[in-house]
C-alpha cells in the first residue's frame, strides 16, 4: 500500500473535530458532528496530514491520488468495552434463554461467566491467541480502529495472567491501538463461592502485584451489580488497583440500580459501563462528573433487557459513549456498525450523536483521543469509506447491510 496518497472526491468527511478538543462531548453538544463537504484527505506515514475542500485541491507532485467515488468518510470506530479474548461460544445458553431462562438462572445452572472460565482455563495460550487474533482481524474489517479488551474469563491467577498476556500480544501487533483492562472481579469462581473475601484477597494481594510488575494492564474493572460484586467489594478492588496505577473502568447497573455508577464517579472512573438500569440519582451523579457513561446496546438487544435511557442522560448533560461489549454470552458480536444502528433505533440517538459516541467519545473512554476518534490532522488515518449514500442517516438506517466500501487503518486498506 502507498505510504503517501490523497483520497479525493469525498462526498462528506464526518467527524472533523478540532485537535484542541480536550473533553468528551456532553449533552446537546453530542449532536455536533463537524464535517467537510466535497473534500479530500492527504495521508502520509499512516497519519492524516491535510484535510480540505476539492475546490482548493492542489496535489503535490509525485503523490498518488485515490478516488473515493463520492462516498462518505467516517472515523474508524473506537470500541471501548469488549471481552474479545475468550475461548469459545455459548450458544447452548442462547437456547436456554429462548426457553425462558433468565441471565441469573443460567448462571445458577453453571452457565454464564463461569462456563467461559472453565473452557478458557483448559485452553493453552497459543490457542487462545489464535482464536482471539481471528476476532481481532474481523473487527478491523468491520471498521474498528481502536479497542479495549478485558480479562475476566480466567478467575484464577494463571488464567487471568494468560488472558492479559494474549491481550498484550494483540497490542504488540501494532495494527490498531489496544487498551488492556484487568477484570478479575468479573464473578466469584466456584472455588471461592463461599469465601468471597478470599477471592478479593487473591485479586488484591497476588494478581495485582504481578500485573503491575509486568505491565499487563492499563485499567481495572469490577462487575458491580446484583448477584456479583457489591459496592463495598468493588470499592476495595478499585482502591487496590489505584495503588498499582490502574485507573477504574467498571461494569455498573446492567441488572439493577446497584450503586456502581456512584462508586465509579467517586473513584474518578474513566467510564462506567452498561447503564441499562438507571434511576434519577445515578443519572445526576454521572452528569455531574467527568466520567463517561458507556452504553452497550448490543447486550440489551441480545438479552432482551431494557435499553439505556440515552435521551434522559443526554438531556442531563452526561458524557456518553457506545461500545459492543463483544463477549460469548451476552453480546456475541464485535460489529460496531450494528451498535451505531441500535443506538439510533432503540436508544433514540440521532445519527450525529451515535457517530460521536462511537468515535471521539469512545476514544476518550480509552484515553486515545490524541491518536484516533476523529478525522483530524495529526491523528491516525483510520477511517471508513462508504459507498455512495444520500445522507449520514442512511448509514444507521441500513442496519444489517451497512454501506461500508473500504476500511483504512493507519492509512492502509484492511
Amino acid at each position: 500500500m502507498m505510504e503517501e496518497f490523497y483520497l479525493t472526491r469525498i462526498n462528506r468527511i464526518w467527524g472533523c473535530h478540532s485537535a484542541d478538543l480536550s473533553k468528551p462531548l456532553a449533552g446537546k453538544v453530542l449532536a455536533t458532528l463537524p464535517s467537510v463537504e466535497d473534500g479530500y484527505i492527504r495521508i502520509a506515514g499512516g497519519k492524516i496530514t491535510e484535510i480540505g475542500s476539492m475546490q482548493h485541491f492542489k496535489p503535490a507532485a509525485g503523490v498518488d491520488i485515490v478516488d473515493a467515488g463520492r462516498g462518505h468518510v467516517l472515523p474508524a470506530w473506537c470500541d471501548s468495552h469488549t471481552h474479545l479474548v475468550h475461548a469459545t461460544s455459548r450458544e447452548k445458553e442462547f437456547e436456554m434463554r429462548l426457553q425462558g431462562r433468565s441471565y441469573e438462572e443460567i448462571a445458577a445452572a453453571g452457565g454464564g461467566i463461569l462456563n467461559s472460565a472453565d473452557v478458557l482455563r483448559a485452553m493453552d495460550e497459543e490457542e487462545l491467541y489464535d482464536v482471539s487474533y481471528r476476532r481481532f482481524r474481523d473487527i478491523q474489517r468491520m471498521g474498528t480502529g481502536a479497542i479495549e479488551i478485558k480479562s475476566g474469563y480466567g478467575l484464577d491467577f494463571d488464567s487471568e495472567i494468560k488472558m492479559l498476556k494474549v491481550i498484550r500480544r494483540l497490542k504488540e501487533t501494532n495494527e490498531i491501538p489496544v487498551k488492556a483492562t484487568f477484570l478479575g472481579a468479573h464473578a466469584f469462581p466456584r472455588e471461592f463461592s463461599n469465601d468471597h473475601d478470599g477471592y478479593i484477597d487473591l485479586i488484591t494481594r497476588k494478581m495485582l502485584p504481578y500485573i503491575s510488575d509486568h505491565g499487563l494492564a492499563d485499567y481495572i474493572d469490577a462487575f458491580c451489580d446484583r448477584g456479583f460484586f457489591s459496592p463495598t467489594q468493588t470499592e476495595k478492588i478499585l482502591e487496590a488497583g489505584a495503588k498499582y496505577g490502574l485507573k477504574p473502568k467498571i461494569h455498573a447497573n446492567e441488572l439493577a440500580v446497584s450503586g456502581g455508577v456512584q462508586i465509579g464517579v467517586k473513584h474518578g472512573a474513566i467510564s462506567v459501563d452498561h447503564l441499562e438500569e438507571m434511576d434519577d440519582d445515578s443519572i445526576a451523579a454521572l452528569a455531574a462528573s467527568d466520567t463517561i457513561g458507556t452504553m452497550l446496546p448490543g447486550c440489551a438487544f441480545f438479552l432482551g433487557i431494557p435499553f439505556p435511557q440515552a435521551r434522559k442522560m443526554i438531556n442531563a448533560g452526561a458524557k456518553l459513549a457506545i461500545a459492543t461489549d463483544y463477549n460469548p454470552g451476552t453480546a456475541p458480536s464485535g460489529n460496531m456498525n450494528m451498535v451505531v444502528s441500535l443506538a439510533c433505533i432503540r436508544l433514540k440517538m440521532t445519527p450525529e450523536e451515535a457517530v460521536n459516541a462511537a468515535t471521539i467519545n469512545g476514544s476518550f473512554a480509552m484515553e486515545l483521543q490524541h491518536k484516533t476518534g476523529s478525522i483530524t490532522v495529526g491523528k491516525e488515518a483510520s477511517f471508513i469509506l462508504t459507498h455512495t449514500m444520500p445522507s449520514l442517516a442512511y448509514f444507521p438506517y441500513s442496519f444489517g447491510h451497512h454501506p461500508v466500501s473500504k476500511v483504512f487503518i493507519r492509512g492502509r486498506e484492511v
